[in-house]
């Protein structure tokens, strides 16, 4: 069995009180038993404004963030999934990147989120991630103790072939840690996150940020553990918290036995135009 812990923040716009609060929130993790800990989405930066994003972005070392990180994994001898820190690129746009931290305070693995949230809510707010951030274009499976990880941010989440192509390339567990819209959230967080889970006999794992953030941006909360058979086995509410879960590795193959699906693709010619 694996404990782990997801922190659901509130993050806002001022990096040394979301520092703070994931500090508090990590050691308490692992007090709890946590031995590897999931931060969800702009951890450590939130704010719905892409021009205050681009000012506060952490440079493309994801210094000042990533020394104090590296620090505390080593502290709480805990590995840590930072749901993703915003990092200038080369072109004046950012990267949204995910970042894996051993428990010796090293990252072993980086992700760039691929997919760009472009979309008009159901209110009329239009959200153009694509005008601030620079996608990602390489998929990652990261080795764990426990066993591989697939690596995706948030939007990843509308894109099923993505993480089939990760649970085919060995992953076990695949990380979501998301800012989740709230109005879409109530309608599609949920069944999006059973359904990953299902598809690839994977556990989910989805940290969320929740509540009101500067720049008029509202995410939905309810972080998620699902497990490989569809099972939502953790989930946090509205307000930010620790959520924990113990996962138990052994089902990944159980599931997968007993519908082998991962191994029964077969190619097919597009439909007719």
């Amino acid at each position: 069995m694996l404990r782990i812990a997801c922190l659901q923040t509130n993050s806002g716009n001022e990096f040394a009180a979301n520092l703070e609060t994931l500090t508090a929130m990590a050691r308490e993790a692992a007090a709890g038993g946590a031995r590897f800990i999931f931060s969800p989405e702009y951890v450590l930066m939130m704010d719905g404004s892409g021009r205050t994003m681009r000012e506060r972005a952490m440079d493309a070392n994801g210094e000042p963030a990533l020394s104090a990180l590296t620090a505390l994994s080593r502290e709480l001898g805990a590995w840590h999934l930072v749901g993703s820190l915003t990092l200038m690129s080369d072109d004046g746009r950012m990267f949204n990147r995910s970042l894996l931290i051993s428990d010796r305070g090293e990252v072993v693995a980086s992700y760039d989120k691929i997919h760009m949230f472009d979309a008009t809510l159901p209110s009329g707010t239009v959200i153009r991630e694509s005008s601030a951030y620079r996608p990602g274009e390489r998929a990652v499976v990261a080795a764990t103790p426990w066993g591989a990880l697939g690596m995706t941010v948030c939007y990843d989440l509308r894109f099923p072939h993505l993480y089939r192509a990760l649970a085919q390339r060995g992953a076990v567990m695949l990380a979501v840690p998301s800012s989740f819209q709230r109005e879409t959230g109530k309608a599609h967080w949920h069944i999006l996150l059973r359904a990953r889970a299902i598809e690839n006999a994977c556990f989910v794992i989805a940290p969320a940020t929740c509540g009101d953030h500067p720049g008029k941006r509202m995410t939905y909360g309810h972080t998620l553990v699902v497990d490989p058979w569809g099972v939502v086995i953790a989930e946090g509410g509205e307000a930010p918290g620790v959520v924990y879960a113990d996962l138990d590795l052994a089902r990944v193959d159980a599931v997968r036995s007993m519908l082998p699906s991962l191994a029964h693709d077969r190619p097919f010619a597009p439909p007719a135009p």
